[in-house]
């Protein structure tokens, strides 16, 4: 069975099936589409999936002429899983939120995986690619795959290979990203690698799922915890009258030993905001108390008070309170040039202004309507910039610094910055560092 499956992916007549079609899943499927694999995507959402089959994307960075040209090379997407007997691959790209409780939510991978479970068949791989605590793949995973009847690492196989996407990144693609992966046994191993070695330059196996799960929890906690250092010193050096952006640019000119982070106005995605406290939860189970992975997270967590207090300080300086102040949140993505508003910081600071008696607004040309989201919602359009509406707010908070605007325009008319970003190195009266 085993040989039988890697011949099929080596050969590459096997059909790959995406469950999840999103951020990860959707350059995924175009990767596996534009190598010769046919491609079947399975999604919940029925409006995502009339839209991906009339040949349109929903994601801003990626061009609705691949996802046409997709669908003329063998491309589907469907809501029925059922179709998931179909697939010689199963790769589940779903999200894995926290709860309100701060702890993981294997809600979407759980169901996702009851929802194919009735569908596998012997022969077939199942990938789960979902950022997770390590013991997932096999606590989760195992026994909803074997309740059938077949046997891991004999009829079907199972791997774990967290997804390294970049929103918006020019300089890596999927194919260029390396690839970790863990099998849940040797054979598992080997049709995993099979699977993934067609469409990646590079694959890097592991002895395990449990180390593949805890390599991706590393890479983001290690972003989480430098990041948040790097924002308790902006702290520190502001309170000295440093500006923190030129230490930072000064120290990455050591050739060795160190790695430029910037601080910010928090932490967005649903990678680096998230991750950390998956490990922290699985943690508990082992009687261990990880200090430094929850030090950083409230740090950063406390990012978007740190750049409201530094708002109203601007205001009180000239005589205003924010309470009835009109102010405009530049930027709500949460990184730059993408249209991606998970866990953005932006929209935490939109909700602080709005609760001290604030009247927020916000541009960006990445977002023109604020979406719905799960658990934040505003009635609002992205507002044009120019000088006569920029000269109509009170204040302006540099959330997000996007390329496309334009930071003169802003510098000449808006009455007080609030720059987070550290886009205005040089000293200006109504500039102040956040």
């Amino acid at each position: 069975m085993k040989n039988n499956a890697v011949e099929r992916f080596r050969e590459r007549k096997a059909l790959i099936g995406i469950v999840g079609l999103g951020y990860v899943g959707l350059p995924l499927m175009l990767r596996y589409n534009a190598i010769g694999f046919r491609v079947l995507g399975i999604d919940i959402d029925a409006a995502k999936v009339g839209k991906l089959n009339s040949g349109h994307s929903y994601i801003e960075h990626i061009a609705s002429e691949h996802i046409a040209q997709a669908r003329a090379t063998g491309f589907e997407a469907t809501c029925d899983f059922a179709r998931a007997s179909e697939c010689d691959a199963l790769i589940l790209c779903v999200p894995t939120p926290l709860n309100k409780y701060r702890e993981p939510d294997m809600s979407f991978v759980i169901n996702t995986t009851d929802a194919i479970k009735p569908y596998l068949r012997a022969g077939q791989v199942v990938s789960l690619e979902s950022t997770t605590y390590p013991g997932t793949t096999e606590e989760e995973l195992l026994p909803r795959v074997q309740e059938g009847g077949l046997k891991v690492g004999e009829d079907i196989f199972l791997v774990y290979s967290p997804e390294r996407e970049d929103p918006g990144n020019p300089n890596f693609e999927t194919r260029t990203i390396p690839k970790v992966i863990g099998g849940h046994t040797p054979n598992c191993l080997q049709v995993g690698i099979a699977l993934y070695e067609q469409a990646i330059d590079r694959v890097v196996p592991v002895s395990s799922t449990k180390a593949a799960e805890l390599t991706k929890l590393l890479e983001n906690i290690h972003r989480a915890v430098n990041i948040g250092l790097v924002n308790e010193m902006k702290i520190v050096a502001d309170r000295m009258g440093i500006d923190i952006f030129e230490v930072v640019d000064a120290a990455a000119t050591k050739p060795f030993g160190f790695t430029a982070y910037y601080p910010g106005p928090g932490l967005g995605g649903h990678c680096i905001p998230i991750d950390p406290f998956y490990l922290t939860w699985k943690a508990r189970e082992y009687g261990l108390h990880t200090r430094f992975i929850e030090l950083s997270g409230e740090v950063n967590k406390a990012m978007p008070e740190y750049v409201v207090g530094k708002l109203m300080d601007g205001l009180n300086d000239r005589g205003r309170a924010l309470k009835g102040s009109r102010v405009l949140v530049l930027g709500i993505a949460y990184k730059k040039n993408v249209d991606d508003m998970r866990e953005s910081p932006s929209v935490e600071i939109m909700e602080l202004i709005e609760a001290k008696g604030g009247v927020v607004a916000y541009s960006d040309p990445h977002v023109p309507v604020f979406p719905k989201m799960r658990e934040h919602h505003f009635e609002l359009s992205s507002e044009p910039l120019t000088a006569e509406s920029l000269a109509g707010f009170d204040a302006v908070v540099l959330a997000t610094d996007h390329d496309r605007f334009d930071y003169e325009l802003i510098l000449q008319h808006a009455p007080l910055i609030i720059d987070s970003r550290g886009k205005y190195r040089a000293p200006a009266a109504h500039v102040i560092k956040a």
